[in-house]
């Protein structure tokens, strides 16, 4: 008898921890794509609304991570300066009420006015939430069906269309820009050094079989699952690490550095909010060439996820 009642609590052991047990597909994007190709995120949709997540993770600076957006406020984005210095004004001008947000994001998306999406609007530009900002701005902008032409990004595209049509009211931010500048810096030095000890010359045979290889499966709507296979996520890694170089030159070392912690400490964003959250399936969302990189980190940092690609 005794057997039998051990045999059943493991079994109800089992089953508990199978249901508790979190997961992320990571899904790589190739930001904005050319309108020739304009329909490239249809079929990345499609799939991620099969996998049909209850969180995503968006490549975009945390509200608080004030490292980030002290770069950001003179940095290489036009869109993150402007809003950094909007966020600045309605911190001092705009009467933020948490209750107010939280009884908005309630309602269902077709229910919001024009008048609630401009408080919500305001809200997370307040909070200095860009990932949310520009969500409903979008929402305000094209309403609950979405953009009937493509936007060519990722954003609208795939991001937008996928929470819509879930219904995931808040999106969660993963991005972590604090060493870009240093990154980018140690990328045009890379790429002098190359210039003249012959690996630029490896640096553009791998972009060379990277788009060739693009080429057919671009003509039939192909190229985010195409992109998304581990060869291709392996040259785009190569590339943005700088370890295709024969000669380990400091700028392309320090290059490498940069990437790998940024990469890290994305992972870090991402892995600790999951366990935080009582999701059990996320997505997240960002740039192809980060991949590998985060797959890599979450697997060592946070054994307890299941990570998934989107072609295995």
């Amino acid at each position: 008898m005794r057997k039998y009642i051990f045999l059943f609590c493991a079994i109800i052991l089992t089953q508990n921890i199978t249901a508790q047990e979190k997961e992320v597909l990571l899904i790589g994007t190739m930001h904005t794509v050319p309108k020739i190709v304009k329909n490239s995120y249809k079929p990345l949709l499609k799939r991620t609304l099969k996998y049909h997540p209850e969180a995503i993770y968006v490549e975009s600076p945390r509200a608080n991570d004030t490292i980030s957006w002290e770069y950001l406020k003179d940095g290489w984005s036009k869109n993150y300066k402007k809003f950094y210095f909007l966020a600045h004004s309605l911190q001092q001008h705009f009467n933020f009420s948490p209750k107010q947000l939280n009884f908005l994001l309630k309602k269902d998306f077709s229910k919001l006015s024009n008048q609630d999406l401009d408080v919500i609007i305001n809200s997370f530009g307040y909070l200095r939430d860009y990932a949310n900002y520009d969500f409903y701005r979008y929402i305000q902008k094209y309403g609950v069906e979405g953009s009937a032409k493509p936007t060519r990004h990722e954003d609208g595209d795939l991001t937008a269309k996928l929470a819509i049509q879930l219904n995931i009211k808040r999106l969660k931010a993963m991005d972590d820009l604090q060493t870009n500048k240093e990154y980018h810096d140690s990328w045009q030095k890379c790429a002098e050094d190359g210039s003249k000890n012959g690996d630029n010359k490896i640096n553009q045979k791998l972009n060379k079989k990277d788009y060739n290889s693009a080429i057919i499966p671009a003509l039939f709507r192909g190229l985010g699952m195409h992109v998304n296979k581990r060869k291709s996520l392996g040259r785009l890694d190569q590339l943005a690490s700088f370890t295709y170089v024969k000669n380990k030159t400091k700028s392309c070392l320090l290059g490498t550095k940069y990437w790998n912690q940024r990469n890290e400490r994305m992972a870090q964003n991402v892995g600790k909010q999951i366990l935080a959250n009582p999701a059990r399936k996320s997505i997240v969302i960002l740039g192809a060439a980060h991949i590998i990189r985060l797959e890599k980190e979450l697997k060592e940092k946070f054994p307890s996820i299941k990570v998934k690609l989107l072609n295995e």
